[in-house]
Protein backbone atom coordinates (compact mmCIF):
# COMPACT_ATOMS: atom_id res chain seq x y z
CA UNK A 1 0.00 0.00 0.00
CA UNK A 2 2.59 2.57 0.90
CA UNK A 3 4.41 1.80 -2.45
CA UNK A 4 0.81 2.67 -4.42
CA UNK A 5 0.50 5.73 -2.13
CA UNK A 6 3.95 6.86 -3.41
CA UNK A 7 2.97 6.50 -6.81
CA UNK A 8 -0.25 8.14 -6.71
CA UNK A 9 2.15 11.35 -4.86
CA UNK A 10 4.62 11.13 -7.77
CA UNK A 11 1.42 12.66 -9.25
CA UNK A 12 1.07 15.41 -7.60
CA UNK A 13 2.16 18.54 -9.55
CA UNK A 14 4.65 20.80 -7.37
CA UNK A 15 3.64 24.66 -6.63
CA UNK A 16 5.65 27.45 -7.40
CA UNK A 17 6.50 29.84 -4.90
CA UNK A 18 4.42 32.40 -7.03
CA UNK A 19 1.15 30.03 -7.26
CA UNK A 20 1.54 28.62 -3.56
CA UNK A 21 1.43 32.68 -2.23
CA UNK A 22 -1.54 33.34 -4.60
CA UNK A 23 -3.36 29.86 -3.10
CA UNK A 24 -2.44 31.10 0.71
CA UNK A 25 -3.99 34.17 -0.17
CA UNK A 26 -7.10 32.61 -1.33
CA UNK A 27 -7.67 30.08 0.87
CA UNK A 28 -7.39 33.08 3.79
CA UNK A 29 -10.03 34.24 1.89
CA UNK A 30 -11.95 31.58 2.13
CA UNK A 31 -12.09 29.37 -0.97
CA UNK A 32 -11.77 26.01 -0.07
CA UNK A 33 -10.19 24.55 -3.76
CA UNK A 34 -7.11 26.69 -2.77
CA UNK A 35 -6.99 25.22 0.43
CA UNK A 36 -7.70 21.44 -0.57
CA UNK A 37 -5.05 22.69 -3.78
CA UNK A 38 -2.86 23.46 -0.63
CA UNK A 39 -2.62 20.32 1.22
CA UNK A 40 -2.86 18.02 -1.73
CA UNK A 41 0.40 19.85 -2.50
CA UNK A 42 2.01 18.84 1.18
CA UNK A 43 1.22 15.44 0.91
CA UNK A 44 4.36 14.32 -0.22
CA UNK A 45 6.02 16.14 3.20
CA UNK A 46 4.13 14.09 5.06
CA UNK A 47 4.71 11.08 3.85
CA UNK A 48 8.46 11.67 3.77
CA UNK A 49 8.09 12.63 7.89
CA UNK A 50 6.16 9.62 8.21
CA UNK A 51 8.29 7.11 6.34
CA UNK A 52 11.58 8.66 8.41
CA UNK A 53 9.98 6.63 11.71
CA UNK A 54 11.28 3.40 9.58
CA UNK A 55 8.68 1.24 11.03
CA UNK A 56 6.48 -1.10 9.87
CA UNK A 57 3.98 -0.38 6.96
CA UNK A 58 1.05 -0.51 8.84
CA UNK A 59 2.23 1.95 11.70
CA UNK A 60 3.92 4.08 8.89
CA UNK A 61 0.27 4.44 7.18
CA UNK A 62 -1.39 5.27 10.74
CA UNK A 63 1.72 7.75 11.11
CA UNK A 64 0.73 9.41 7.45
CA UNK A 65 -2.90 10.15 8.52
CA UNK A 66 -2.08 11.34 11.93
CA UNK A 67 0.32 13.29 9.89
CA UNK A 68 -2.33 14.74 8.02
CA UNK A 69 -4.36 15.87 11.09
CA UNK A 70 -1.30 17.98 11.77
CA UNK A 71 -0.75 19.56 8.52
CA UNK A 72 -4.49 20.74 8.43
CA UNK A 73 -3.75 22.12 12.07
CA UNK A 74 -0.63 23.68 10.58
CA UNK A 75 -3.08 25.73 8.19
CA UNK A 76 -5.33 26.77 9.95
CA UNK A 77 -2.37 28.34 12.33
CA UNK A 78 -0.29 29.73 9.17
CA UNK A 79 -0.04 33.44 8.21
CA UNK A 80 1.49 33.49 4.90
CA UNK A 81 2.39 37.71 5.73
CA UNK A 82 5.15 36.62 8.09
CA UNK A 83 6.91 35.14 5.02
CA UNK A 84 7.74 31.70 6.68
CA UNK A 85 7.78 29.25 4.92
CA UNK A 86 4.84 26.93 5.19
CA UNK A 87 7.31 23.49 4.44
CA UNK A 88 9.10 24.89 8.04
CA UNK A 89 6.16 25.60 9.93
CA UNK A 90 4.17 23.07 8.98
CA UNK A 91 6.86 20.19 10.12
CA UNK A 92 6.75 20.96 13.46
CA UNK A 93 2.91 20.38 13.78
CA UNK A 94 3.19 17.23 11.32
CA UNK A 95 5.68 15.53 13.24
CA UNK A 96 4.48 16.48 16.47
CA UNK A 97 1.12 15.26 15.95
CA UNK A 98 3.22 11.52 15.15
CA UNK A 99 5.05 11.48 18.10
CA UNK A 100 1.59 12.11 19.96
CA UNK A 101 0.55 8.69 18.38
CA UNK A 102 3.34 6.99 18.84
CA UNK A 103 3.33 7.95 22.62
CA UNK A 104 -0.69 7.17 22.92
CA UNK A 105 -0.37 4.10 21.03
CA UNK A 106 2.09 1.66 22.15
CA UNK A 107 6.26 1.88 22.62
CA UNK A 108 7.30 0.47 18.88
CA UNK A 109 7.98 4.20 18.52
CA UNK A 110 9.91 4.92 21.81
CA UNK A 111 13.38 4.40 21.13
CA UNK A 112 13.42 6.37 18.03
CA UNK A 113 11.19 9.22 20.13
CA UNK A 114 13.83 9.14 22.19
CA UNK A 115 17.56 9.34 19.74
CA UNK A 116 15.45 11.68 17.47
CA UNK A 117 17.10 14.90 17.46
CA UNK A 118 14.69 15.84 14.17
CA UNK A 119 11.75 17.47 14.96
CA UNK A 120 12.03 19.15 11.98
CA UNK A 121 15.85 19.46 11.37
CA UNK A 122 15.52 17.27 8.11
CA UNK A 123 13.27 19.50 6.24
CA UNK A 124 16.18 20.37 3.70
CA UNK A 125 15.46 17.01 1.68
CA UNK A 126 11.63 17.14 2.51
CA UNK A 127 10.82 19.13 -0.74
CA UNK A 128 12.64 19.19 -4.17
CA UNK A 129 14.96 22.02 -3.00
CA UNK A 130 14.86 23.79 -6.55
CA UNK A 131 11.64 24.98 -5.17
CA UNK A 132 12.92 26.46 -2.14
CA UNK A 133 12.35 30.16 -1.95
CA UNK A 134 15.60 32.73 -0.38
CA UNK A 135 13.22 32.83 2.57
CA UNK A 136 12.87 29.37 2.99
CA UNK A 137 17.05 28.68 2.24
CA UNK A 138 17.81 31.35 4.96
CA UNK A 139 15.49 29.56 7.53
CA UNK A 140 17.09 26.27 6.71
CA UNK A 141 21.16 27.60 7.00
CA UNK A 142 19.97 29.69 10.40
CA UNK A 143 18.08 26.01 12.12
CA UNK A 144 21.62 24.14 10.75
CA UNK A 145 23.50 26.63 12.62
CA UNK A 146 21.47 26.38 15.66
CA UNK A 147 22.10 22.98 15.85
CA UNK A 148 25.82 23.35 15.52
CA UNK A 149 25.72 25.47 18.63
CA UNK A 150 24.38 23.13 20.42
CA UNK A 151 26.54 20.16 19.59
CA UNK A 152 29.49 22.30 20.44
CA UNK A 153 27.94 22.95 23.88
CA UNK A 154 27.72 18.91 24.25
CA UNK A 155 30.31 17.31 26.64
CA UNK A 156 32.75 15.80 24.41
CA UNK A 157 31.96 11.72 25.02
CA UNK A 158 27.92 13.22 23.93
CA UNK A 159 29.55 14.94 21.14
CA UNK A 160 31.10 12.08 20.16
CA UNK A 161 28.23 9.57 20.43
CA UNK A 162 25.89 12.24 17.97
CA UNK A 163 28.32 12.57 15.59
CA UNK A 164 29.15 9.21 15.05
CA UNK A 165 25.12 8.32 14.95
CA UNK A 166 23.79 10.82 13.24
CA UNK A 167 26.27 12.84 10.94
CA UNK A 168 28.10 9.89 10.10
CA UNK A 169 25.41 7.67 10.24
CA UNK A 170 27.64 4.67 12.36
CA UNK A 171 25.79 1.97 13.94
CA UNK A 172 25.33 2.49 17.74
CA UNK A 173 27.99 -0.47 17.94
CA UNK A 174 30.54 0.62 16.19
CA UNK A 175 30.58 4.15 17.95
CA UNK A 176 30.41 2.27 21.17
CA UNK A 177 33.87 0.36 20.28
CA UNK A 178 35.16 3.40 18.51
CA UNK A 179 35.02 5.55 22.07
CA UNK A 180 35.32 2.26 24.16
CA UNK A 181 32.59 1.89 26.38
CA UNK A 182 28.96 -0.33 26.20
CA UNK A 183 26.44 -0.37 24.09
CA UNK A 184 24.01 0.65 26.59
CA UNK A 185 26.37 3.32 27.93
CA UNK A 186 26.19 4.92 23.82
CA UNK A 187 22.22 4.75 24.21
CA UNK A 188 22.20 6.59 27.84
CA UNK A 189 24.87 9.22 26.08
CA UNK A 190 22.62 9.52 23.08
CA UNK A 191 19.46 10.15 25.03
CA UNK A 192 21.49 12.84 27.42
CA UNK A 193 22.86 14.49 24.20
CA UNK A 194 19.38 14.84 22.60
CA UNK A 195 17.68 16.02 25.25
CA UNK A 196 20.12 19.10 26.09
CA UNK A 197 20.19 20.02 22.62
CA UNK A 198 16.05 19.93 23.05
CA UNK A 199 16.31 22.14 25.98
CA UNK A 200 19.02 24.71 24.07
CA UNK A 201 16.83 24.69 21.20
CA UNK A 202 13.16 24.99 23.00
CA UNK A 203 13.43 28.75 23.57
CA UNK A 204 14.80 29.47 20.02
CA UNK A 205 12.18 27.03 18.37
CA UNK A 206 9.54 28.91 20.36
CA UNK A 207 10.40 32.61 18.92
CA UNK A 208 11.03 31.26 15.93
CA UNK A 209 7.40 29.82 15.17
CA UNK A 210 5.90 33.33 16.79
CA UNK A 211 7.51 35.24 14.06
Amino acid sequence: MLQSYLEELRKTPLLEPQEERALWERSAAGDFAAHQRLMTAYQPLVFKLAVGFKLPEAETLELIQEGMVGLLEAAENYDYKRQVAFSLFATYRIKGSMVDYLRRSSDKGLLYLDSDIGQGFTLSDALPSALASPTELAERKLLQEKVAQAMDRLPAKEQQVLQGMYLEDRPAQAVAEAIDVSLGHVYRLQKQGVRRIRGMLSRFMHDFNKE
